[in-house]
């Protein structure tokens, strides 16, 4: 579901209206925000001793670019917070890197420049 650009720009909404734009319950959004999905809250917490999270315009087109990229690729939230988890952490990179390099998926990276610049003239000669 897309949010409506035509709507004025409004302040901060609660967690019930941020799911109504963007289609999914609030319980969804929280699981969506354990998992790192969310973008990080910029407004000041409300409310006594609780914190009230409230989502901007932009917030809610994250969370909307998001959906889209689930639903695009046909994936359930945890695997594009895994997938966002890979590209910040090197370490994690890494290995998922050489696991996809073992199983014949990934081309291994070349050690060292002059390495690739041969692996690029072997291919234009077409060469293996």
């Amino acid at each position: 579901m897309a949010l409506d650009d035509s709507a004025p720009p409004s302040g901060p909404v609660p967690i019930s209206a941020a799911a109504e734009r963007t289609g999914i319950t609030p319980r969804m959004l929280r699981y969506r925000e354990g998992l790192g999905l969310l973008p990080r809250t910029q407004e000041p917490p409300t409310g006594r001793g609780h914190r009230h999270r409230r989502f901007t315009e932009e917030d809610l087109r994250t969370i909307e670019t998001g959906l889209e990229l689930e639903q695009e690729f046909d994936i359930p939230p945890t695997a594009l917070a895994f997938a966002l988890r890979v590209l910040s952490e090197p370490e994690v990179l890494a290995r998922v890197r050489a696991h996809g390099e073992r199983l014949g998926r990934l081309a291994p990276a070349p050690a060292r420049a002059l390495d690739y610049e041969k692996q690029k003239a072997m291919r234009l000669l077409g060469r293996p």
